[in-house]
């Protein structure tokens, strides 16, 4: 039977990466192992192996666990940045990944040239995009430097053109990898106002945190993982209190 409230699908999902060892970084070295033969070996890394779980539209899941345990890479899978290279992934409907805040500005326009380049490459259409102008402005409220190059601006201020841009997305999915704590302590609140807004909207939420605090108030459902691994998945308060247990987190 099709489960059409399916929102996300994650199917013993595995991504590898490729790295080399030995590998020379200046030409000293690069003569020095051709002299002496060295050769340089390839390693594969699994960032992600056979992690299955599934979101259902409306649901707001959280993802926690150390750094380097895969939760970024498990967004980006989520949001088609990655193919896995086992299992597959299903997201159904239009997906906002805030995985890094400004990804994709050209840093020679300036702000409000960048406003309809960013937003167009979440799949908005010239009229969307005309009908939030004034608005992504406002939120992201940085003055006289939206007519500036992008180039000049300090990284809060890319951050909350970033975050202006893609909290005024209609988006069906939304794929956040620690945003809410970008900025200074004014733009985090409007941050998390907003998020709350989509949270009351009956949004589908993915949310990489550190804070325990930001998981407990916006997810549902909780899923631990570490190298890779989901250690524990199920309701938000169990799974927080395991990990609380482990690592003395607050």
């Amino acid at each position: 039977m099709v489960n059409n409230n399916l929102a996300i699908k994650l199917e013993q999902v595995g991504l590898r990466f490729h790295f080399r060892q030995n590998r020379p970084t200046t030409l000293k070295e690069a003569a020095m192992h051709k002299i002496r033969r060295v050769q340089s070996e390839e390693h594969i890394f699994w960032a992600l192996r056979d992690v299955s779980f599934e979101v259902q539209h409306g649901e707001r899941l959280g993802l926690i666990g150390p750094n380097g345990s895969g939760k970024t890479t498990l967004l980006s899978l989520a949001a088609g940045v990655y193919r896995p290279d086992e299992g597959k992934v299903t997201a159904r409907g239009r997906t906002v990944a805030l995985l890094g805040l400004g990804v994709g500005f050209d840093l020679e326009m300036t702000g409000l040239e960048n406003i309809p380049f960013n937003a167009a490459l979440y799949g908005l259409s010239s009229k969307e995009i005309a009908k939030h102008l004034d608005d992504i402005i406002a939120f992201a409220d940085i003055g006289e430097f939206i007519s500036q190059p992008v180039k000049t601006y300090s990284s809060g201020m890319v951050a909350r053109l970033g975050f202006a841009v893609a909290a005024h997305i209609d988006a069906d999915i939304i794929l956040l990898d620690e945003v809410i704590a970008v900025g200074d302590s004014q733009f985090q609140h409007k941050c998390k106002a907003r998020m709350q807004r989509l949270c009351d909207e009956n949004k589908t939420l993915l949310l990489v945190s550190h804070s325990m605090e930001a998981i407990r108030s916006m997810c549902h459902r909780v899923i631990w993982l570490e190298h890779g691994h989901i250690v524990a998945a199920g309701p938000m308060p169990e799974v927080v209190k395991a990990y609380k247990e482990k690592y003395a987190d607050d």
